[in-house]
């Protein structure tokens, strides 16, 4: 990021919603969602929003159009649910309410991924997006991130890609 682009988003304080899919976790065993919190906190983002949901495409997107219409919410992570197994469906719902899609996101994900797990990383689909502006009542388009479940792949996520680039990617999106 330039010196101007990097002073410019350094005074951002982003606002979060953070979205666990699983069918077997509660709040207290969500060891994903809870690290997001934890790695948002210790960066001075805010977290505005948590939900724990099953693996329901259905309910993801009704939670998903909630929170793009929220005035504080800046941007949504969703972890669980982007793997290959039947009830991993978070996909479908998330690129239902991208329209820029992000795939520099999937694609150094899965690289660093693969230099933890191995060929292993081919399984994952996580992906990263653009809302539309006409999800948002004040017209904002909104990053959506979705990670998969296992914490490990969250801070993976979390310290290289997201926490890092969040606030600049605010910046470009209200210029």
């Amino acid at each position: 990021m330039s010196s101007d682009h990097h002073t410019s988003a350094a005074s951002l304080t982003p606002r979060c919603a953070i979205v666990t899919l699983s069918d077997t976790r509660t709040p207290e065993t969500d060891k994903s969602g809870q690290r997001i919190r934890e790695l948002l906190l210790a960066d001075r983002q805010t977290v505005s929003a948590y939900h724990l949901i099953p693996d329901d495409p259905a309910a993801l997107t009704a939670i998903l159009k909630r929170l793009l219409a929220s005035p504080d919410i800046d941007a949504i992570l969703t972890n669980g649910g982007t793997g290959i197994a039947a009830r991993d469906q978070t996909l479908t719902a998330v690129e239902s309410v991208i329209a820029t899609p992000l795939p520099g996101f999937g694609e150094i994900f899965r690289m660093l991924s693969y230099e933890q797990v191995g060929a292993a990383a081919i399984l994952s689909r996580a992906i990263a997006g653009i809302s539309s502006p006409d999800a948002s009542p004040e017209g904002r388009r909104k990053p959506i991130f979705a990670m998969p479940g296992s914490t490990k792949a969250v801070e993976l996520a979390m310290s290289k890609l997201i926490v890092p680039e969040l606030r600049h990617i605010l910046w470009e999106l209200r210029k």
